[in-house]
């Protein structure tokens, strides 16, 4: 419960204390807006490196030279905690934005940070409104800010992490209509940080691997027929390599 109390208090002082410099970036993005972009990148960086280390998280990172530096890409993860995204998103070389379910757009103070960062909120219920967030990711992609989203929709609560939900489809649309690559993100153990022992937090060796990027007009016809399952299932592999290695 005491990493847990730390946590809790370290990050309402970070949100606190780095109000003055979010409103100054938000001024400075006015000049220069992706040194601005990157400026607020770093930091929400620096705090999510900050919660993983005090939660006990052990890192092994793996793939980041697979992330293009010349091109935004589709990031494609598994989703089991809600450390996933502290801990991705603190690696992630250039600026992204996370596609997020709806009622994280009310948080307070959080939420002008996630707008700041290029999030985008889905509402998963409502089709239409849901085709405009797909079609906002598309803009931001094709103005050079990689997306970052969990196809499974939700969080899986599955005991064995090696079994998915099935992937939506139609996430794949924002690298089909943006043309970038999409990048397989896998991310092993991070369950057991939070989520196998509320309220507690456990020190965790957590894996997470960038995979290769892959092309989507490089895949074949069958594959673009059901990407969900063909990305599910190269997510899979990854998750049960390196399984090996906790």
């Amino acid at each position: 419960m005491l990493r847990l109390i730390i946590v809790a208090i370290f990050l309402v002082i970070f949100l606190i204390l780095s109000l003055p410099f979010l409103l100054f970036e938000k001024l400075a993005a006015k000049h220069n807006q992706e040194k601005a972009d990157y400026a607020q990148l770093r930091v929400v960086q620096w705090a999510f490196r900050v919660v993983a280390y005090l939660s006990g998280v052990r890192l092994t990172l793996i793939g980041l030279e697979n992330i293009p530096g010349d091109s935004p890409v589709l990031y494609v993860g598994n989703h089991q905690s809600i450390f996933d995204i502290v801990i991705a998103y603190a690696h992630v070389p250039y600026r992204t934005g996370f596609v997020s379910k709806i009622s994280n757009a009310k948080l307070p103070v959080v939420a002008l940070y996630m707008k700041r960062l290029y999030c985008l909120f889905l509402d998963r219920d409502n089709i239409r409104e849901g085709m405009k967030t797909i079609l906002q990711a598309i803009d931001h992609v094709k103005n050079g800010i990689s997306i970052f989203i969990y196809p499974e929709g939700t969080r899986n609560k599955n005991e064995d992490e090696t079994v998915l939900l099935p992937f939506h489809n139609g996430s794949f649309k924002i690298a089909q209509k943006g043309r970038c690559p999409i990048i397989p993100v896998s991310i092993n153990n991070s369950a057991a940080i939070f989520e196998k022992h509320v309220p507690f937090l456990h020190r965790t060796h957590v894996i997470l691997e960038f995979g290769k990027p892959i092309s989507y007009e490089e895949l074949t016809p069958e594959a673009r027929k059901d990407i969900g399952e063909h990305f599910r299932s190269i997510l899979t592999d990854m998750i049960k390599k390196n399984q090996a290695l906790i």
